[in-house]
């Protein structure tokens, strides 16, 4: 396709990717993993073949990257039978690159279960008796895995999920620079968001704002979650298949953006705002929510456990009569809307500076929905809040 580099959104440069590539293969070296495979369907959770390729897997369509310890990538996924291309020097888009394959392969027509593992075989020729990692393997599918291993039954398989994460949890220069303009877009998509609130539109009308207002600077996939409600009421944020709520005049209204900047790294802003008056209980409980959340800021230190931090939040909630967390209420994020580590008691990754982590204490009861959501970058003097929108909730009319 001709003029490829000009249609590419917000490209991560060739110095970072090579720094990525640089810091895999010296760990692969230290624990004697010859190959490195993995593979994404979605730019959601999908995060490891973007950060290794400066392309997302989208679509539900499968996308495998094949990373030698000692040679260019092997790529394939959606494409005609028999696609076998090698890849120009100098590719703007392929790069790393020596080899795109391909196969129409659907996961939703059951009988093309084992066409992408069939090109893996492929590319995986010179592998017949090595030790192969394997990333992401919780997305990977069954059917892809067990073919390799009845393919190269001399190989040694690991999970390599850990090598890859322990690098990539920690942000270059570069990758923050990109979490720094995504935090700026997110506080552009909440007062467009808001400003669009008004008796007699739709939940999904507002969340249609935001998502506009993000797509025209660059935003590629994203997440958006809000419901409104009365004054009164546990207004609980859902998904746009239960965004056909009516607002009403006094209504709240509450919003989740979580969506990918240019660039592709995703951080999360949450809020609400009422038109009208915002009762008394909504703002105890949301300058709860934020003694909260500082509680945790001021936790979230280099070599900290994110057990202790999670034991510690849970302690701080029971002791100011508030519900525990059960879920998840910290963690970090890159090209996966929940990237490690997460701050919960079933983590091992301690915490360290030049991680981004969104930060959302959320609680519900009978009359109030409480939370509020940010991202926060961590240094070895203390955490900086990336985004700008004002703590607290916003009152329209």
């Amino acid at each position: 396709m001709s003029g490829m580099a000009e249609r590419i959104n917000t490209p991560i440069s060739n110095g970072e990717l090579e720094r990525r590539w640089k810091l895999v293969r010296a760990r692969m070296e230290a624990q004697g993993v010859d190959v490195l495979v993995m593979q994404n369907n979605n730019d959601f959770m999908g995060g490891y073949v973007k950060y290794f390729t400066d392309i997302p897997a989208t679509n539900g369509y499968p996308f495998t990257v094949v990373f030698p310890r000692d040679d260019e990538m092997t790529v394939f996924g959606q494409g005609p039978f028999d696609m076998d291309v090698a890849v120009q020097k100098g590719d703007p888009l392929r790069r790393g690159v020596k080899r795109v394959l391909g196969v129409p392969g659907y996961a939703s027509a059951s009988y093309c279960k084992e066409y992408d593992a069939q090109l893996a075989e492929k590319a995986l020729h010179g592998y017949k008796h090595a030790r192969i990692g394997l990333v992401g393997t919780s997305s990977m599918p069954y059917a892809f895995v067990d073919y390799l291993k009845r393919g190269f039954p001399n190989s040694t398989f690991v999970d390599a999920s850990d090598l890859v994460d322990a690098i990539r949890a920690i942000k270059s220069p570069e990758e923050i620079a990109l979490f720094r303009a995504t935090a700026l877009m997110q506080d552009m998509q909440m007062k467009a968001a808001f400003a669009a609130v008004a008796p007699g539109r739709k939940d999904m009308e507002i969340m249609s704002a935001a998502r506009h207002a993000g797509t025209c600077v660059g935003s590629e996939q994203g997440w958006y979650m809000c419901a409104s409600g009365p004054v009164g009421t546990a207004a609980v944020m859902g998904p746009p298949h239960i965004q056909n709520r009516t607002i009403n005049a006094g209504d709240q209204f509450t919003l989740l953006v979580e969506n990918s900047g240019a660039g592709g790294m995703y951080t999360e802003l949450g809020r609400t705002c009422v038109l009208g008056k915002a009762s008394q209980e909504m703002k105890d409980e949301f300058a709860f929510v934020i003694e909260a959340r500082h509680h945790t800021l001021d936790l979230l230190k280099p070599g900290a456990s994110c057990k202790d931090i999670w034991d510690k939040h849970n302690a701080f909630m029971r002791k100011h009569g508030r519900p525990e967390e059960q879920r998840l209420y910290a963690h970090s994020q890159g090209y996966d809307m929940v990237e490690r580590p997460l701050v919960r008691f079933d983590e091992d990754m301690a915490i360290e500076a030049n991680m981004v982590l969104a930060v959302h204490p959320t609680y519900v009861t009978s009359t109030t929905y409480s939370w509020a959501c940010d991202n926060y970058l961590v240094s070895e003097t203390g955490v900086e809040r990336l985004h700008r929108f004002p703590e607290t909730i916003t009152e329209i009319g």
